[in-house]
């Protein structure tokens, strides 16, 4: 069975096929192509969309990292848009960085890195950049995701907490706490807690 190694985070060759089977090919993209150390994004075309930007970051350290509903790649993705998204903003790019432990098996980190790039296809975002560091074994739990993301907020629209108010009616896309439970339910065993009722998360 294939496993990452610390020559995966070392800058040299095998880092750079690691980037070039894996990751190039899964977020492919004209920024990507580029192979260069950051997007250049086209602030015209962002200006046309809106006269602001939403700018987020978030780090993903979860146990496991499947559950049902999702994993920690596609959480990675949905976690920071939906930040970026509560904005009023429609989140356009993304970044990644990923903390991978040695010995983390290859087919794991391909499961977690398709998943992003469907998960950020199906929202019509993209992987721009992104940085792996790979780590001694038992310096991480596996695998660890950073994503920082970037939306354009059109005009006129003023979202914001702010703008909450006493008897302000809140809608809700799915049951409140299922995703909690969905990580809580095969990481928590040892309490003697069942749940009668499957959890599924909503990522």
């Amino acid at each position: 069975m294939k496993s990452v190694q610390l020559a995966h985070g070392s800058g040299g060759q095998a880092m750079q096929q690691l980037i070039g089977d894996l990751f190039m090919q899964a977020f492919a993209n004209p920024w990507l192509a580029e192979q260069e150390d950051q997007a250049r994004l086209d602030l015209a075309q962002l200006s046309a969309q809106g006269d602001r930007l939403a700018f987020s970051t978030d780090s993903y350290v979860i146990d496991p990292l499947f559950f049902p509903g999702g994993n920690i790649g596609k959480l990675a993705v949905c976690g920071t848009a939906n930040d970026v998204a509560v904005s009023g903003a429609l989140p356009r790019y993304l970044s990644c960085g990923f903390i991978l432990e040695e010995g983390l098996e290859m087919a794991t980190l391909e499961a977690v890195v398709n998943s992003m790039a469907q998960t950020a296809r199906e929202a019509g975002i993209a992987i721009v950049t992104g940085d792996t560091k790979v780590v001694p074994r038992g310096a991480a739990d596996k695998l660890f995701i950073n994503t920082a993301g970037i939306g354009v907020i059109p005009t006129g629209i003023r979202w914001g907490a702010q703008q909450i108010s006493a008897g302000d009616v809140l809608l809700v896309s799915g049951t409140l706490g299922d995703h909690g439970a969905t990580i809580l339910k095969p990481a928590r065993t040892d309490g003697g807690l069942t749940a009668r009722c499957p959890a599924t998360a909503r990522c």
